[in-house]
């Protein structure tokens, strides 16, 4: 398939002495490269949130209905601030 790639200038350039140093064609040269980017980041793993949970049984029964204003000031209450 073709397609067009707009490119700095410079980049190209460089590509080419690349290419041309290694004995290859430009297009053999960005095929290599997007075939790496593509392995590395599909190798990359996702961002898993550790679990960070305290023993208990989840929500207090008095806090069911609270906002998120009041549970926090619960939270902070009696620490000086």
């Amino acid at each position: 398939m073709k397609t067009t790639v707009h490119i700095p200038d410079s980049l190209l350039e460089e590509a080419r002495g690349i290419a041309s140093r290694d004995n290859t064609t430009l297009k053999a040269l960005v095929e290599e490269g997007l075939r790496k980017v593509i392995v590395e980041r599909k190798q990359a793993k996702a961002f898993n949130l550790r679990k960070a949970t305290f023993k208990g049984e989840g929500m207090r029964p008095h806090l069911a209905g609270a906002s998120w204003d009041r549970i926090r000031e619960l939270s902070y209450e009696d620490r000086g601030g």
